[in-house]
């Protein structure tokens, strides 16, 4: 019986044949928690509701998502549809963030919406093993996020 048990649990997780293949599972859901979680961060040390461990949770989703077709065979050209999934999913989740008050021009949430849709894409790359071109993205992100001002715009009236 438990020879039976082990040989159904090797034969379930047999998805990853070897260490390079863990290695590279490891690398690219691993980077993409780092890459979302700084990204989280400077969310959250300015006060945002969407912070570390949701930049990190979308990161790393959104690599999955990617990831396991890759690793499945899936061509990376064949990718489109899991990838328009992604976007439209994620732009929900980015929609519950925004908040529109009375006044017309008086809406919160959007910089915290495309930031969960930037991070989104850094996992997509990660995911797909584009990984300079996901920490270039986040050092951009951080620069628009950290270092350029907001504007100060005056009221309508």
């Amino acid at each position: 019986m438990w020879e039976t048990v082990l040989s159904t649990l090797r034969a379930e997780f047999s998805d990853v044949p070897d260490a390079e293949q863990v290695t590279r599972i490891l690398t690219r859901l691993l980077l993409a928690a780092l890459l979302g979680g700084v990204l989280g961060y400077e969310r959250e040390h300015k006060g945002k509701a969407a912070g570390i461990r949701t930049h990190m949770l979308v990161a790393m989703g959104s690599a999955l998502f990617v990831l396991v077709p890759l690793l499945g065979g899936m061509l990376p050209g064949d990718l489109s549809r899991v990838l328009q999934g992604v976007i439209a999913g994620v732009g929900f989740l980015g929609a519950g963030a925004i908040v529109k008050q009375r006044a017309e021009e008086n809406v919160q949430g959007l910089t915290t919406a495309a930031g969960i849709w930037m991070t989104a894409a850094i996992g997509v790359a990660c995911g797909m093993g584009r990984e300079s071109t996901a920490v270039i993205s986040t050092l951009l992100a951080l620069v628009v996020l950290a270092l350029l001002p907001r504007p100060d715009v005056p009221p309508r009236h």
